[in-house]
């Protein structure tokens, strides 16, 4: 398939052919809701602790007889369904929150998801984008000057360039990634995605 390109001041320029598997394959919605959230839960790191009925520092005696006293039976004042009482299913930092994924899942996610940026027209190619110095004010402008000012725009690249990677970090709606390590939640995230050229020949490379 063919995808349109254009220049650093945001004018049509020749179209490059790209591959129907990557960037023309039919949207799996299940399949992408199932890598972004394997993708989040990853991420996850269990840092949180609660205490169980046996590590709460209370008396285990019996409260009150079992019978007699016309109130329900009670065991200790560490059970659950008291107040101050131990969680029934405590969180532990030994807690794996870990969602496998197959490789080849991992690749047709993405691809789908780069296919539907193609057709939702949120998927932009332009020849290259390089900055003289890294400076934020010069990727602002090169960002309005293509047509994307306001909006979350994230910009692939085959290798980041110190400059714009410098020029981005002050900027809270770009992100600048290079094409191995774009990922489902960034690419759903932002509104338009900027891909260089030569990154899309990488994304090709890595994806197939």
């Amino acid at each position: 398939m063919e995808l349109k390109v254009i220049n650093t001041s945001g004018k049509a320029a020749a179209s490059i052919s790209a591959s129907d598997d990557l960037f023309g394959r039919e949207y799996n919605e299940a399949l992408v809701h199932q890598l972004v959230t394997a993708y989040q839960a990853n991420a996850r790191s269990a840092n949180s602790k609660q205490k169980g009925r046996s590590e709460i520092a209370k008396s285990t005696r019996k409260p009150w007889a079992q019978k007699g006293t016309g109130r329900a039976r009670s065991g200790m004042a560490s059970s659950p369904l008291w107040r101050g009482g131990g969680k029934i299913f405590p969180n532990s930092p030994d807690e794996n929150y870990t969602q496998k994924v197959n490789r080849k899942m991992y690749r047709a996610g993405l691809a789908s998801i780069f296919s539907q940026l193609v057709r939702e027209d949120r998927l932009i190619v332009v020849d290259d984008l390089v900055l003289d110095a890294p400076k934020t004010k010069l990727l602002a402008d090169k960002i309005k000057s293509l047509g994307f000012g306001g909006e979350r725009v994230l910009i692939i690249t085959d290798s980041i360039d110190e400059n714009l990677y410098l020029s981005a970090r002050n900027l809270p709606n770009v992100l600048v990634l290079e094409a191995h390590q774009a990922d489902p939640v960034s690419l759903v995230r932002f509104n338009k995605v900027l891909v260089t050229r030569n990154a899309v020949a990488k994304i090709e490379e890595v994806l197939e």
